[in-house]
């Protein structure tokens, strides 16, 4: 476990162990949960197909395409839920691959056409 107070900013970092240099780690998706098990009933949306929806994530640079690296601040979910889980989902894509879903950054669905 990690301990944090509310309003405390948590860095983290995620990286690919691989010795092939032409790869690139995107951070995805990334939920907080009170349970473990569960990240879709009750659950904080800190980023959905690259969209950003907490307003204190930030990226931050790496010396290497192999880390991904943000931070975010810890949230008034924590003070309700004594534990709270983090699940990330990060996808690797070929280095400057730029119609890859690593170059394509915030995936939002287009809305269907009601005409007749």
């Amino acid at each position: 476990p990690y301990y944090i107070d509310l309003n405390q900013n948590l860095y983290l970092q995620a990286g690919l162990h691989s010795s092939d240099p032409n790869l690139v780690v995107f951070v995805d998706t990334c939920v907080a949960s009170p349970d473990p098990q569960d990240f879709d009933t009750l659950a904080y949306v800190i980023v959905k197909n690259g969209c950003v929806r907490d307003p204190s994530y930030t990226t931050y640079s790496s010396p290497s395409s192999h880390f991904a690296r943000f931070k975010f601040n810890a949230f008034e979910f924590m003070r309700r839920h004594p534990l709270v889980f983090l699940r990330c989902e990060l996808v690797v894509c070929r280095l400057q691959d730029f119609s890859s879903r690593c170059y394509r950054g915030c995936l939002t669905r287009s809305k269907r056409d009601t005409s007749s």
